[in-house]
C-alpha cells in the first residue's frame, strides 16, 4: 500500500520506518527547512530512526493528498492547520492519526476535528504505549486501532500488524481517544512524584488517575471501561515510568525548575481537560493539580499534599 506519513519528528518518522519495514510504499512529509526534515536530507537519521532508502522524502501535502490511505503524526495542536490542508487539496480518503491530544481552546478531539474539514473520510486512531527507542530494538508491544466504522479499523488493523505490533480493535472512539490524550497528563503528575522524591506513590497515582479520566469519559458519553485499556492504563508503565516519556520528564524538570525543551503534549491536553471538567461536571482532582502547578503558579508539593487532605472517601 502506498501510505505517506505527515509529520517527521520522532513517532511520525518511526512511523514511517515501521510502515516500510513491513513492506509498504512510504513517502515522509514535512516542512521544507525544518530541522527534523535536514537531518534525513543530510544523513537519513534523527538520532533515533534511520531511514532506509525506499522511503521517500517529501513537502507537498497535496502531493500526499493524492494517495487513498493518509497517516498524519504532528503535534495535537498543529493537527488542524493539516486536516484544512489536506481538504483544500481534495483529500477524501482514509485518515489515520498516529498522535495523543484534545485541542485546546475547543475542548475537541482530533477525530472531530478531522470530520469538520474531510466529511467523505474515514479516521482511524493508531494509540498504545511504546516508545521509538524499544521498537527500532525490537522490542514488541501490543496497541489499539479505533475508528469511525467497522470498515477503517478492520483495514488498518489488518495492513499494520506484525510481529513487532499486535494491534487490537478499539470499539470506544471517544474513550479511546480521551485515555489516550489524558495519559500524558497523568505522566507529568508522574514527573512531578519523581522530582519530589515520592516515587512509591506512582501506584497511587495510577489508580486514582485512572478511576478520575474513566469518569471523564463516561460523562462525555464514552465507556468508561476504556480508561483500564491499552489507551490508557495500558501505556502508564511506558509514560509514568520510561526514562523515554517526555511528559514525565516535563514534570520532574517542573519540580526542580529546569527549563524542558522537548515537546510534552500534556501540556496542551491539561488545558482541554480543565474545559471538560466543567462542561460534564466530572472531578478531576489530579488533572487540576498538575493544571495549578503548570499555570497557576502552584507549589508541586503543596499540591501533592492539598491531594491527600482531600475529604475521605469509598475508593469505588
Amino acid at each position: 500500500m502506498k501510505i505517506p506519513v505527515i509529520g517527521c519528528g520522532r513517532w511520525g518518522s518511526f512511523i514511517a520506518w515501521y510502515l516500510d519495514s513491513i513492506g509498504h510504499e512510504v513517502t515522509l512529509y514535512g516542512r521544507r527547512g525544518s530541522k527534523h526534515m535536514a537531518a534525513f536530507e543530510e544523513t537519513r537519521t534523527n538520532g533515533l530512526v534511520t531511514l532506509k532508502d525506499s522511503i521517500h522524502l517529501g513537502y507537498d501535502i497535496a502531493e500526499a493528498a493524492k494517495a487513498d490511505t493518509v497517516v498524519v503524526s504532528v503535534g495535537a495542536q498543529s493537527f488542524r492547520n493539516v486536516a484544512a490542508e489536506l481538504a483544500m487539496a481534495g483529500f477524501k480518503g482514509d485518515l489515520v492519526l498516529c498522535m495523543k491530544g484534545i485541542e485546546t481552546g475547543s475542548g475537541k478531539r482530533l477525530s472531530e476535528i478531522a470530520k469538520e474539514y474531510l466529511h467523505d473520510s474515514d479516521v482511524a486512531v493508531w494509540i498504545g504505549p511504546g516508545h521509538v527507542q524499544e521498537f527500532t530494538a525490537g522490542i514488541p508491544n501490543c496497541m489499539v486501532i479505533d475508528g469511525t466504522s467497522d470498515r477503517v479499523r478492520e483495514k488498518m488493523v489488518e495492513a499494520f500488524s506484525s510481529p513487532l505490533i499486535r494491534f487490537y480493535y478499539g470499539y470506544d472512539l471517544i474513550g479511546n481517544e480521551v485515555g489516550a490524550a489524558a495519559k500524558n497528563v497523568i505522566g507529568i503528575a508522574a514527573g512531578v512524584l519523581d522530582g519530589l522524591g515520592l516515587t512509591n506513590l506512582k501506584g497511587a497515582l495510577m489508580a486514582r488517575g485512572t478511576r478520575e479520566v474513566a469518569r471523564l469519559i463516561a460523562a462525555m458519553g464514552g465507556n468508561e471501561q476504556s480508561a483500564y485499556g491499552l489507551c490508557h492504563l495500558g501505556d502508564y508503565q511506558a509514560t509514568v515510568f520510561s526514562k523515554f516519556s517526555h511528559n514525565r520528564a516535563y514534570g520532574e524538570a517542573l519540580v526542580s525548575g529546569t527549563p524542558y525543551d522537548e515537546l510534552a503534549e500534556g501540556c496542551y491536553t491539561v488545558e482541554a481537560l480543565m474545559m471538560l471538567k466543567e462542561k460534564y461536571g466530572v472531578d478531576m482532582p489530579i488533572s487540576t493539580a498538575v493544571h495549578n502547578a503548570i499555570y497557576g503558579g502552584a507549589c508541586a508539593r503543596e499540591e501533592i499534599n492539598g491531594l491527600f487532605m482531600r475529604s475521605l472517601k469509598k475508593e469505588f
